[in-house]
């Protein structure tokens, strides 16, 4: 597996902090707030393949281009960027050594903790 950093999503992601499109949740709930592969599925019908490769920040390269399985590390739900999955993908990018996809996470959640302390 071959895993680079999609810098479309990275700009997109920051794009929607910016915004204040973030669920600000525990590391824990990724699980329940992922989408499932059917809605993944639903979104690319009625956006397109592009669209759905802007929520990952993990493009694999050894998979075909157009296909879901060559989009890792999600880091939203296709609406809003989700505090959890950022955490978690971070996590799992340390784990398996993608370290431009981890740091660009990483700096992600950086921005995501400065912008709602700007809020505050």
């Amino acid at each position: 597996m071959s895993v680079k950093l999609n810098e479309k999503a990275l700009q997109h992601a920051r794009s929607l902090v910016k915004r204040d499109r973030v669920v600000r949740d525990r590391r824990d709930d990724w699980s329940e707030h992922a989408p499932s592969a059917d809605d993944g599925s639903e979104y690319i019908d009625a956006h397109g393949i592009e669209e759905y490769a802007l929520w990952f920040l993990g493009e694999d390269t050894d998979e075909n281009e157009g296909t879901k399985a060559r989009h890792l590390f999600p880091y939203g739900d296709f609406s809003d960027v989700h505090r959890c999955a950022v955490i978690s993908g971070e996590s799992r990018a340390g784990q398996y050594h993608h370290r431009s996809v981890e740091d660009a996470l990483k700096d992600l959640l950086g921005l995501i903790d400065e912008h709602e302390d700007d809020e505050a």
